[in-house]
């Protein structure tokens, strides 16, 4: 045997084990972590990293843009609780993940941004696409951190993972320069364990407060947000409503954590205007928030005159707002304290003052059943989507006029069926956001909708989706122009400018991109290319011209009640 190629051995002829580099230890303490996918583009400093994954468990899914990438992760963070990964190269790959990482960040979805970088020697000097990416990640992430010593790769991995899993979750960086990358890891180190972190419950003090509030009041209301919705709290929010006769309030990202059709459920909060969702909770004399975020529905806009009795009921204490100041924060598992706070107050009176509105809205929601007018109504196609989707089917919604008729006008039975991006308020989540949603759900209907304009940000993921198999559905609503920017200018100025585009023939974009295309040509149609469009192999575009003078007229009309 060539002495040059001989395995080293340790002078007693014994073979010494191979060390991994930094780039194998990184994939497999991510194979420790139990990572399925990672959504990104290779580059030139992260090479190493694309060949440790060569022979991994881990299945790489190659993006056509890292926007779309963070999405994914985004969204995969938000449906199952577990960081999703998103991975670019330095400079402008990075600064590509930026917009995804900084709405997971903001709307509390994990996810973990593995960027390349330039080698050490180089960062010190003007460099080829440097940009220091640990100080342009750190406002929107939770730990931002770069490798320089290889016997650090676990412990900033694990790291990683805790924060961007923990409550709230959010996003984390690790940056890896291209020639640490290559170092050889210590023998010595493995990836860490995960260590099992015991749940915290709430004093018995302070759920005695939130019990004595709440016996006194007579209008008591619950505002459930997305904290609730991670915390799995739909039993017992729904369980308490029922129990003692409470209408829940849930905000965008709380949709469904108590089924629109319970007697008890008020829908959702937070159009722009004043909705009969707001009418109730002014109405309250006591707000129960469980899970509930101020970044999603700031409180000026439901206590604004700060003289609100509020019970906060999270695994986290209240944010320090000055329109938010709790009487007791009930910090803890949250479905143990509602189980324990509804156990100790007698059942209300009904609440007949909140299930009136709550007819008067579900009898103009329904009004739009059999509207056949064209260009469509944004409620009917609403309406005609929830139909079709089913129950267990999941809406992504893009961001745009179309999100404040979702939030209005589409209603869910089931948690995590409808989401949609309502902290950051991101537009362009909609399509990667669709195809995370259905690699992790294959069964299950996914419908992505965007507007014209949302569209056009990601649409080139479509060919991400024809190549591994995903078929989404993606109903664009098509006004050729930024509707929600146009519907803010009527409002406040009474004209529009600067927002009015032209489109490309959408049919004819599918099929150049092996989808299948659809037009709406009359109301009555869409139902049935809706069924159709769900039974393809591939992914499908639905074209549906809208007719936004209705933004106008619900604005009036909410003016007006």
């Amino acid at each position: 045997m060539d002495k040059k190629n001989a395995p080293e051995t340790d002078g007693k002829g014994k073979e010494e084990p191979e060390c991994s580099n930094v780039a194998q230890m990184l994939v497999k303490s991510l194979e420790q972590e139990k990572v399925k996918y990672i959504f990104g583009i290779p580059g030139e400093e992260n090479l190493e990293i694309m060949n440790a994954l060569y022979d991994s468990s881990i299945q790489f899914i190659t993006v056509r843009h890292e926007q779309g990438a963070a999405f994914m992760a985004d969204v995969y963070g938000r449906l199952t609780g577990k960081a999703g990964i998103c991975l670019s190269t330095l400079g402008p790959g990075a600064t590509n993940l930026v917009t995804g990482v900084a709405d997971a960040h903001s709307d509390g979805a994990p996810v973990i941004a593995i960027t390349g970088q330039v080698g050490t020697e180089r960062m010190h000097i003007t460099s080829h696409q440097y940009l220091d990416l640990v100080k342009m990640f750190e406002p929107i992430t939770k730990r931002s951190k770069q490798v320089v010593n290889p016997d650090s790769i676990c412990e900033i991995v694990r790291l990683a993972f805790k924060y961007a899993e923990s409550e709230k979750p959010g996003a984390c960086l690790i940056d890896i320069p291209v020639n640490v990358s290559k170092m050889k890891v210590p023998l010595s180190e493995e990836p860490m364990q995960k260590r099992i972190i015991p749940k915290e419950y709430a004093e018995l003090e302070a759920i005695e407060i939130a019990a004595g509030a709440l016996f006194s009041a007579k209008r008591p209301v619950i505002l459930a947000g997305s904290g609730a919705i991670r915390a799995g709290a739909s039993a017992a929010i729904t369980y308490i409503a029922e129990k003692l006769h409470i209408p829940v309030i849930n905000t965008m990202m709380a949709k469904g954590i108590i089924s629109y059709e319970n007697p008890y459920s008020m829908w959702t909060i937070g159009i722009p205007q004043k909705d009969y969702v707001n009418k109730i909770i002014e109405g309250a004399d006591l707000v129960i928030t469980v899970g509930y975020d101020i970044v999603e529905y700031a409180p000026n806009k439901w206590n604004s005159k700060r003289d609100m009795s509020i019970i906060h009921i999270d695994r986290r204490p209240a944010h320090i707002n000055k329109y938010y100041q709790p009487v007791v924060d009930v910090v803890g598992e949250i479905t143990d304290s509602l189980e324990r706070l509804t156990r100790r107050v007698s059942p209300k009176a009904e609440p007949a003052w909140a299930l009136e509105l709550k007819e008067r809205m579900t009898k103009e929601h329904y009004s739009y059943e059999n509207d056949n007018c064209y260009p469509m109504k944004p409620q009917k196609v609403l309406i005609d989507i929830r139909k079709v989707l089913g129950d267990e089917g999941i809406l992504v919604s893009d961001v745009g006029a179309h999100k404040m008729w979702i939030a209005r006008h589409f209603n869910c039975t089931m948690p995590n069926t409808c989401i949609i991006s309502n902290g950051f308020a991101s537009m362009g989540i909609a399509i990667p956001g669709a195809i995370a949603a259905k690699l992790l759900n294959p069964e299950k209907k996914v419908i992505a909708v965007c507007g014209d304009g949302g569209f056009m940000m990601n649409c080139q993921e479509l060919e991400t989706a024809v190549r591994i198999g995903t078929p989404i559905v993606v109903l664009i609503f098509n006004d050729s122009s930024y509707g929600l920017i146009k519907w803010k200018q009527l409002d406040q100025y009474g004209k529009d400018c600067y927002v009015d585009f032209t489109n490309p023939d959408f049919v004819k974009f599918a099929e150049s991109m092996n989808c299948k295309g659809y037009r709406i040509e009359k109301a009555e149609d869409l139902p049935v290319i809706l069924e159709e469009a769900f039974k393809q192999k591939v992914p499908s575009i639905i074209d549906c011209r809208v007719d936004y003078d209705e933004n106008v007229k619900l604005t009036q009309h909410l003016k007006d009640f």
